[in-house]
Formats: C-alpha cells, structure tokens, sequence
C-alpha cells in the first residue's frame, strides 16, 4: 500500500465550499493545458481527421483560409490552421457579420461554442467527439491572434466539459499519464524558494493533492473532496494515511 506523510490535523477542519473547489479546478486545468502545450503537435495530430479540409467553396471557406494565411508563422503548423480554419469558417456560416480580427469579452463564448460544436451531446445535434478533441481544439485556438483560450470562462467550461464526459463513461485521453520525473518537476515548481509565502503555501496544497492523485490513482476532483471520513488510517500507524 502507498503511504504518504500528511501534518497533523483537525477532523473538524472546514470542508472547501463549491466556490472554493471551482477555483482550484481551474487553476489545475490551466497547469493542465500548460503542461500539453509540450505535445500539442502531437495532439493535434491525433485528431486532424475530425476537421477534415472543406469540399464547400463558399464565403466562408474562402475568408477563412486568407484569414490563416495571412497569419500563418513559424510556429502555426498545419495542424494548427486546419482547426483555426474550421472555427472561422463555423461563426460565419453562423453568422456572416462575424468578425474573425475581433477579439473581446465575446470571444470566450465564441471558443467555447466551437467546442460545443465539436464535443456536445450527438442527440442535440451536435458532433459528439470525446474531451481529447476539445483539448486539442483549445491548444490550436492559442495560437490564433491572442485567442482568450485560458480565460476563466473557458476555463471553467473545459472542467464542466470534462466533468460531462466522464459521467458518460468517456475516459479522457488528452494527457499522458504522470510520471516520477514530472511529480519531482511539479515539487520544484510548487515549493521554488523564489515564491511568497503565500505562493508556497498554496503551492502545497496543489502538490499534495497531485501527489495524492498520483499515489491513489484518484481524479484531482476527487481528491479535492475528499473528507477525513473517506480516508483509513494505517493501523499501528500515527503519521501515515492509506
């Protein structure tokens, strides 16, 4: 049985409101997409078949691929610009007024509809693929003109997303699985000695719950509700937890 160090502490200790929950859970789902950033090219890939190259020449196609052209760099691979395409080309035959350069408190809405598009329920007439495409979609959407993909609004629906998606029995491939090595980078990260006080403080909280994840093979939503009730301590043990 993996055991883990845990200070000691009170039974009565207050539980984290909902609020508090949400929060955390957007903070670790920007960490999350940090993290991809590393593979997104490989992510992306894996998913070029769900945004295959439009056979419609209309308007849109047609303004959508001068908009990606136009701002094609080094760094937006082909991947990239056939997802971006694809969000341009859907607000407009949506709506023809809209604006592709536009970016404002709008906008959050804007990604977030796309990826509804592409991930909601198939029975609402939407496409129905799994939290992975939404994912990847969101890294490729970064790249385009500032795109507020780590706004809290988006944020807070990729963790709603996810959250749909597993209570349907989807089990989500979008990161691959922790390793050592990345628990004892996440340490350095959390505990720099270059943080506030504060900084670090929290930073253990966020640790100790990853490393509980990692060690018990919980979801981080999980972890976060835990209660002293839900957690056996080790008999013959007084500092250990299992």
């Amino acid at each position: 049985m993996s055991t883990i160090n845990l200070p000691p502490t009170s039974q009565d200790a207050p539980q984290p409101t909902d609020k508090e929950v949400e929060e955390e859970l957007c903070l670790l789902d920007l960490e999350d997409a940090d993290s991809l950033l590393e593979h997104v090219q490989d992510l992306i890939s894996q998913h070029l078949d769900e945004f295959p190259e439009d056979q419609i020449d209309d308007e849109a196609t047609r303004y959508a691929a001068k908009m990606t052209k136009a701002s094609i760099t080094d760094g937006t691979r082909n991947g990239h610009v056939r997802i971006i395409r694809h969000y341009i080309t859907f607000h407009l035959r949506r709506n023809k007024k809209w604006d592709a350069k536009r970016v404002d408190e709008q906008t959050p809405g804007d990604i977030t509809a796309f990826i509804t598009q592409k991930c909601g329920p198939p029975e609402e007439g939407f496409e129905g693929r799994k939290y992975s495409t939404a994912v990847s979609t969101r890294a490729a959407l970064t790249m385009w003109r500032g795109l507020p993909t780590r706004s809290r609004q988006v944020s807070q629906f990729m963790v709603g997303l996810e959250k749909t998606k597993a209570k349907s029995g989807e089990v989500s491939s979008s990161a691959r699985a922790l390793s050592l090595e990345d628990i004892h980078r996440l340490y350095q990260h959390c505990m720099s000695p270059d943080l506030s006080s504060a900084q670090r403080r929290a930073g253990t909280v966020r640790y100790v719950a990853f490393l509980l994840a990692w060690l018990m093979l919980l979801r981080i939503d999980e972890v976060i509700k835990l209660r002293f009730e839900n957690i056996d301590k080790v008999p013959g043990e007084s500092k250990h937890l299992g």
